[in-house]
C-alpha cells in the first residue's frame, strides 16, 4: 500500500505540472482529495492492517496529503499570478491617446441665482420656506389684502382652476401660510423662492411661467431702515460692492408704504448708458412695509408688530447680471446658451 501512495503522489504531481488554469487545478483537488477520491479510498483500507502497519501507513498518508495540498497551493499562486499578468496585458491603456469628451451638465442660471440668494439670506439668519404652486385664492389674494373684486387682481391675470383654486401668481401666499402657521406669533424671518404663473404673452421680457424670491420679516420695532439695509446687502452681493440703491414710492396692496428699488447701473457706474436708459439706475425689485391689514388678517397685532417684505425675480437678476436679452433663453433648453453661461460662471 505504501507503493500505491508513492505512485499516487507521482501521478498527482505530474498532473499539477500539466495544468494551465486555476479551474483545472481545482478539478484535480476535487478528484484526488474529495470524498470519492483515491486518497479517501485508501484511508478506508486501513481497517485490514495491523496496528503497526496502521501507524506507518497513517503517517505516510498524512504526509502525502500535506505535500499534495502544499503543491496545489503553490501551483494555484503561480497560475493566479500568470492570469493576472495576462489580464493586465490585455487591459493596458495607452495614456497618450486623446480622451473621449464627455458632455456634462451644469447648474441652470436661474438655479444659480436662487442658490446665491438663499445662501446670502441663510447667512443672515433667514429660513427658506416653500409652498404649493396650486394655491387657494384665500392665500394668494384675500389674506394679502386683495379681496374679491380688487382691481389689482386684474394686473396679475391668473390661471384659475376653479373659482377658489389657481396657479399661484406670486410666492407671497407662502408668507401668508407662514404667518398663519406661526400659532405663537413669534418673529418671522423667511425667504420664499419658487415658480409662479400669470397669463402673460411670452416675448423677450415676459413669460407665463417665471420665478420669484420673496422675503418677509415680522417682529417688534421693524422699520424702513431695516428694509433698506437688507436690500443694500442684497444689491451689493448680486451686482457688486460698489452698487448703491434708491427707493421710490409705489403701490402694492400688501405693503404700506410701498417702494420700488433701483440699483446704480453696474455697466456705466451711474453715468448713463443704454442698459439704464440714460438714467444711471436700474429697477430690480418691489418692496415695502407689511400692510397692517395683512398682519391683522394673519393673526398679528399691527399695534405691536411691524414688518417688511420684498420680491425679486431671479430671471431679471440673471438678465441684468449676465447681459441676457431674451427671457425665453432660460426655458428653451438650448445647450449652446447653457454651455456659454456655465463657462462664464465656471460651472458649479
Amino acid at each position: 500500500m505504501l507503493e500505491e501512495l508513492k505512485q499516487l503522489k507521482q501521478e498527482i504531481m505530474e498532473k499539477c505540472d500539466q495544468v494551465s488554469t486555476t479551474k483545472e487545478l481545482n478539478e484535480i483537488r476535487v478528484e484526488y482529495l474529495g470524498k470519492k477520491g483515491p486518497i479517501q479510498a485508501m484511508s478506508s483500507k486501513m481497517g485490514s492492517l495491523s496496528i503497526e502497519e496502521k501507524k506507518e501507513f497513517g503517517r505516510s498518508l498524512n504526509t502525502l496529503k500535506t505535500e499534495i495540498n502544499e503543491r496545489l497551493e503553490t501551483k494555484k499562486q503561480e497560475l493566479e499570478q500568470k492570469e493576472l499578468e495576462e489580464r493586465l496585458q490585455k487591459e493596458t491603456i495607452d495614456i497618450t491617446l486623446p480622451s473621449t469628451e464627455l458632455t456634462v451638465g451644469g447648474v441652470h442660471p436661474i438655479t444659480q441665482i436662487i442658490n446665491q440668494v438663499e445662501e446670502l439670506f441663510v447667512s443672515m439668519g433667514y429660513d427658506v420656506v416653500e409652498g404649493p404652486e396650486v394655491e387657494l385664492d384665500l392665500y394668494n389674494f384675500e389674506l394679502l389684502n386683495l379681496p374679491k373684486g380688487h382691481p389689482a387682481r386684474d394686473s396679475q391675470d391668473s390661471f384659475y382652476i376653479t373659482d377658489e383654486v389657481l396657479l399661484r401668481t406670486q410666492t407671497s401666499p407662502v408668507q401668508a401660510r407662514t404667518m398663519e402657521a406661526n400659532k405663537e406669533k413669534k418673529p418671522i424671518r423667511v425667504i420664499c423662492p419658487g415658480k409662479t404663473y400669470r397669463r402673460d404673452n411670452d416675448d423677450a421680457t415676459h413669460s407665463h411661467q417665471f420665478h420669484q424670491i420673496e422675503g418677509l420679516v415680522v417682529d417688534e420695532n421693524i422699520s424702513l431702515a431695516d428694509l433698506k439695509g437688507t436690500l443694500e446687502i442684497l444689491a451689493k452681493t448680486m451686482f457688486g460692492e460698489d452698487r448703491e440703491i434708491r427707493l421710490r414710492p409705489s403701490f402694492f396692496p400688501f405693503t404700506e408704504p410701498s417702494l420700488e428699488v433701483d440699483v446704480s447701473c453696474f455697466k456705466c457706474g451711474g453715468k448713463g448708458c443704454s442698459l439704464c436708459k440714460g438714467t444711471g439706475w436700474i429697477e430690480i425689485l418691489g418692496s415695502g412695509m407689511v400692510h397692517p391689514n395683512v398682519l391683522r388678517d394673519n393673526g398679528y397685532d399691527p399695534e405691536k408688530y411691524t414688518g417688511f417684505a420684498f420680491g425679486v425675480g431671479p430671471e431679471r437678476i440673471a438678465m441684468l447680471k449676465y447681459g441676457i436679452t431674451d427671457i425665453r433663453d432660460f426655458y428653451t433648453n438650448d445647450l449652446r446658451f447653457l454651455n456659454d453661461f456655465n463657462r462664464v460662471e465656471g460651472g458649479e
